[in-house]
């Protein structure tokens, strides 16, 4: 395994918060996002979840479930990192790091060159991850190999991304920076139901990271502000028609910074029940055009990648080079938030292993 950076597994270590959500118990390919949704299905089914945990049980750490599926250890990824490093050393996998590759080729098996090392193998597996925290050593060498050997990409994004608002929402809105509430955002025929966060740029949280792997630029972004609730009723019924009485209503469900700052922005032009109407309707419909994304420097992971039309969905392998294998991100399989997309790595490392 050649390893770029001076140690392995320096995504894994930041995960989670430093627990790392190594996987969810709800993993489905409903869960992912790709040109093919078919694709993903059968590596999926080859290693799921639960096999996964058989792993982190063989190796007695200790885990739990957070919230909506997602497993996270009880101590620190660094469990995980060093499971995988037992791992190796078990199959007499030899770990180089620090390895810059300079260039890759293929005649009757493949020579990988890196300063004045040579690597010749029958078979290469790509597992590059994609452009996601360049701070974390993130490249498009991946995609680069792909090209070189003839593959083709689809147009890479970041995911799991934070958005911004534009100059008039940072405007109205930047002072609720660091508040947050549970929310259901809604893009297309999308929508997730989870908390909200304001940053001084814009919007992030769960989410709003699962609705920007959705989200195309140009598009709005509804967010309802009071899912499942009726806030203006007793008011409509017959309560006191002010501002006042209005904030307090709506404080029972967000915080009441952005209750009153949100009121304050959209208020009723009139106290009759068909304006109280329009603004119930608003706080369930809130529309935001987001300027863009914080792109890869905050993205979580990156969509689009190696087009899985080149891949066999069963071993990952390039239908035109032989040997020649991808796996993880690098490929277009991005997972939503919550431990698919390290379950998308196991899977398909599991099936190109299997294969080699």
């Amino acid at each position: 395994m050649l390893e770029r950076a001076g140690r392995i597994g320096k995504k894994i270590l930041i995960s989670g918060g430093g627990r790392c959500n190594f996987t969810n118990l709800n993993c489905r390919p409903e869960n992912f996002i790709s040109a093919n949704p078919h694709f993903a299905k059968s590596a999926l089914a080859a290693y799921s979840p639960t096999d996964f945990i058989q792993l982190v049980e063989k190796h007695h750490i200790r885990y739990h479930e957070k919230t909506l599926g997602q497993l996270f250890c009880d101590g620190s990824a660094h469990n995980i990192v060093s499971m995988l490093e037992s791992e190796c050393r078990q199959a007499g996998v030899r770990i180089f790091t620090n390895v810059a590759v300079e260039s890759t080729e293929y005649k009757d098996d493949f020579a990988v060159l890196a300063g004045k090392e040579e690597f010749n193998a029958k078979a290469l597996v790509i597992a590059t991850g994609g452009l996601s925290i360049p701070k974390m050593g993130a490249t498009s060498f991946g995609y680069e190999l792909a090209r070189h050997f003839g593959l083709k990409i689809i147009q890479t994004r970041p995911a799991l991304v934070p958005l911004l608002f534009t100059a008039q929402d940072r405007q109205h809105y930047g002072v609720l920076t660091g508040i947050s509430a549970e929310v259901v955002t809604t893009t297309g025929k999308q929508s997730f139901r989870e908390k909200m966060l304001f940053t001084h740029r814009g919007l992030s949280g769960p989410a709003i990271l699962q609705i920007s792997s959705y989200w195309e630029p140009g598009t709005s972004v509804s967010i309802d502000l009071a899912p499942g609730r009726d806030f203006t009723a007793p008011i409509r019924n017959g309560g006191r028609r002010d501002l006042s009485t209005l904030k307090s209503a709506f404080r029972e469900i967000l915080p009441q910074r952005m209750a009153d700052r949100w009121l304050d922005l959209h208020g009723p032009a009139t106290w009759t029940n068909h304006e109280l109407l329009k603004l119930e309707h608003h706080a369930h419909n809130w529309i935001i055009k987001p300027e863009g994304t914080e792109g890869y420097e905050k993205a979580e992971v990156t969509a689009g990648g190696i087009d899985t039309d080149e891949l066999s969905s069963r071993t990952m392998e390039s239908r035109i080079i032989p040997g020649l294998y991808f796996i993880g991100e690098v490929v277009d399989v991005t997972g939503q938030l919550g431990g698919f997309n390290f379950q998308w790595a196991w899977a398909s490392g599991f099936c190109a292993g299997q294969a080699v």
